[in-house]
């Protein structure tokens, strides 16, 4: 069991947006990164994401240096592309975000499909046509990382091209890209997360764990509050205390042979500069104690 443990809390890393550093314009008040990385290696975190434009530097050699600086690996990072224009081929794109990831030694391109609207709150319909370019993109972007050694993941996320269980099916069965398994946004788009975990264990090649407040989910689901309202609202809860059985995702995947990272993303609107030690350092802690206590005799 102790092999066990120290294997599992060898692949937790996690993420700037639990600290609220995020892309849309307007989330919230937006940490340095020499906080929210420092505050990353206090709590033991072995690696992270990189986080969005501009919260690292824009240099290959600088953005892996700034991270070695702080003692953190580079697991790679989310990237919001354009998939379904025809007339938008998101290759080029794709491998100049590439040169940070060779040069700081990250494996792993989290996609989400672009919707071309600012934030997460709508998205439009795609025709057949549309949908046949996205799968088509998947599959170029999967080979294109491939070449650089990076496994390419898409991300079912809430507020994007690829939301709902009929989009996650459409990507199993169209494309061969692997899935980025993130707990939170997969339930409020309406597919089971513990479900795709035991069917689909194979498919998934990244994970990103939340935990989710399935109250202010259901209105999010109903329309009755926006995407962003709903996250300062604090539907995201730190890992044990919201309702997704996360033992049983872990667990699954654990005995799949799933060996990968597990990315603690705990999306966070912050309002104001936090007092040090509060804030979202406190809900990573409790975050990466549930973790720990899954494997503790």
């Amino acid at each position: 069991m102790a092999g066990a443990s120290a294997r599992l809390l060898s692949r937790i890393a996690a993420a700037p947006i639990s600290w609220g550093v995020c892309e849309v314009p307007g989330w919230g008040f937006q940490l340095t990164s020499e906080r929210v990385l420092g505050e990353m290696s206090e709590l033991g975190v072995v690696a992270t994401e990189f986080g969005p434009e501009g919260f690292l530097p824009a240099s290959p050699g600088n953005k892996a240096a700034t991270l070695a600086d702080a003692g953190l690996k580079a697991v790679g990072g989310f990237v919001p592309i354009l998939l379904h224009d025809a007339g938008s081929d998101p290759v080029p794109a794709i491998q100049a975000e590439l040169d940070s990831f060779v040069a700081a030694g990250a494996t792993r391109l989290v996609l989400s499909a672009d919707t071309r609207q600012v934030g997460y709150d709508s998205r439009p319909a795609l025709s057949e046509q549309e949908w046949k370019t996205l799968l088509t993109n998947l599959d170029r972007l999967v080979q294109a990382a491939a070449t650089r050694g990076v496994v390419a993941s898409i991300h079912p996320h809430f507020g994007t091209m690829i939301q709902s269980n009929d989009d996650v099916e459409r990507v199993l069965n169209g494309s061969r890209i692997g899935l980025c398994l993130d707990t939170g946004h997969l339930l409020i788009g309406g597919t089971d997360p513990v479900e795709l975990a035991s069917k689909h264990a194979s498919r998934i090649s990244h994970v990103h764990l939340k935990d989710v407040r399935l109250d202010l989910a259901a209105r999010v689901q109903r329309k009755e509050l926006s995407y962003t309202d709903a996250v300062r609202l604090g539907m995201y809860t730190p890992l044990g205390s919201g309702e997704i059985d996360i033992a049983t995702i872990v667990n699954a995947l654990e005995e799949a042979g799933y060996a990968g990272y597990y990315v603690l993303e705990q999306d966070t609107i912050l309002t104001e500069n936090p007092p040090v030690g509060q804030g979202p350092l406190a809900d990573v802690r409790t975050s990466i104690d549930f973790i720990a206590a899954l494997v503790t005799p």
